[in-house]
């Protein structure tokens, strides 16, 4: 079983529940508007705010939900233990891959990824669906959690140290020279700027898994190393994870990242 999907391929699967997740970073609550507009027949739309994490606060901006509400979630949307779920987005899979990473984390055995995204779909010429979409038929998935490690943020502090933590925003943010979102511009002492775009192609497909190795490996990702990866809310970095996955290195998330690690003013931050 691959991770990534083509349209293709996903064309000519049958019996997988397909979650649409496309979400913008400070565009709203999601990217129902899209679906509506157009999506891949038979996708129901999954709202990342509210389907895959909690509320924000305290845990930062995308909590990790928990176990009893994202099952709920995913049965609402049809979601069920026994048969593949394919996600995506409007083409990089930053969005899909926090899908893609709960639903490991919550025990899903077969989630795959349409590398492209709906854009792929589209250029490959596949109908395409408008409107609402109809309810899927409730599904069965029993959320289990522990599938995918994951760090709290002392483990993320001795991780940078010891290990290899990942930062997985753009590099201006990591450097601390801007910060759009959160109060407190800068990085975790020690953490290694891995902006999660350099994971894909210009039109939004996974690089290869050759070029996605020899990257982490220039940044220290080696065998042997523990590795792991954060960002502003655990969104991207979710993606960095799927990356490192693909190039056959299992990594650990910092699901509040750092719009929970800025909640602790003790915390130290570093910039540059």
């Amino acid at each position: 079983m691959s991770t990534l999907v083509t349209p293709e391929e996903l064309a000519g699967l049958d019996g997988a529940a397909i979650l649409d997740v496309r979400w913008r970073l400070g565009g709203g609550p999601s990217d129902h508007e899209s679906y509506v507009e157009g999506h891949i027949p038979g996708a129901v739309f999954c709202a990342l705010d509210l389907d895959l994490a909690a509320a924000p606060g305290a845990g930062g901006r995308h909590p990790l939900p928990e176990a009893a509400d994202f099952q709920a979630a995913m049965r609402r949307l049809g979601v069920d233990g026994s048969r593949p779920v394919v996600v995506y987005d409007e083409a990089d899979a930053t969005a899909a891959a926090r899908a893609w990473w709960t639903l490991r984390y919550y025990g899903h055995q077969d989630v795959r990824v349409l590398d492209g995204g709906i854009r792929a779909w589209r250029h490959a010429g596949l109908p395409i669906e408008e409107g609402a979409g109809a309810d899927p038929a409730p599904g069965d998935f029993t959320a289990v959690p522990g599938g995918m490690p994951t760090l709290d943020a002392g483990q993320a502090a001795d991780l940078a140290v010891n290990g290899v933590l990942l930062d997985a925003r753009a590099g201006e943010r990591y450097r601390g020279e801007v910060e759009p979102i959160d109060p407190v511009a800068g990085h975790v002492p020690g953490a290694v700027s891995a902006p999660t775009f350099e994971n894909v192609e210009p039109g939004g497909r996974f690089h290869n898994r050759e070029f996605l190795r020899e990257r982490f490996n220039t940044l220290g990702v080696v065998d042997g190393v523990p590795v792991g990866a954060y960002c502003g809310s655990g969104v991207t970095a979710a993606h960095e994870v799927l990356a490192l996955e693909l190039a056959g290195i299992h990594a650990a998330l910092y699901v509040g990242s750092w719009s929970h690690w800025v909640t602790d003013p003790s915390r130290p931050v570093a910039t540059g």
